[in-house]
C-alpha cells in the first residue's frame, strides 16, 4: 500500500476497514468471503486485528473486500 492521497486505502485505518466489513457481512458473512479462522473462531476485532497486522497476503484479502463495498457503505 503506497502512502499517496490518490490511494483508496489513504487515511483508512485497518480497525475502520474491518469494522466496516464486520458491520456490513457480519462475522459469519466475513468467514464466508475469506477463509480465515480468526473470522470464524471466537471472532474479535482485537484478534482480527493481530492476526491481519502479522499476516500480509490475509490484510490484501480484507483491503480488496473493503474496496468492493458501495461507497455509502465504507
Amino acid at each position: 500500500m503506497s502512502d499517496t492521497p490518490n490511494n483508496p486505502l489513504h487515511g483508512v485505518t485497518l480497525e475502520a476497514l474491518l469494522t466496516a466489513l464486520v458491520a456490513h457481512y457480519g462475522w459469519d458473512g466475513l468467514a464466508q468471503r475469506i477463509d480465515i479462522r480468526c473470522f470464524k473462531s471466537d471472532p474479535s476485532i482485537k484478534s482480527s486485528l493481530t492476526f491481519l497486522r502479522r499476516t500480509p497476503w490475509a490484510r490484501e484479502k480484507v483491503e480488496t473486500l473493503y474496496l468492493r463495498l458501495p461507497r455509502d457503505k465504507r
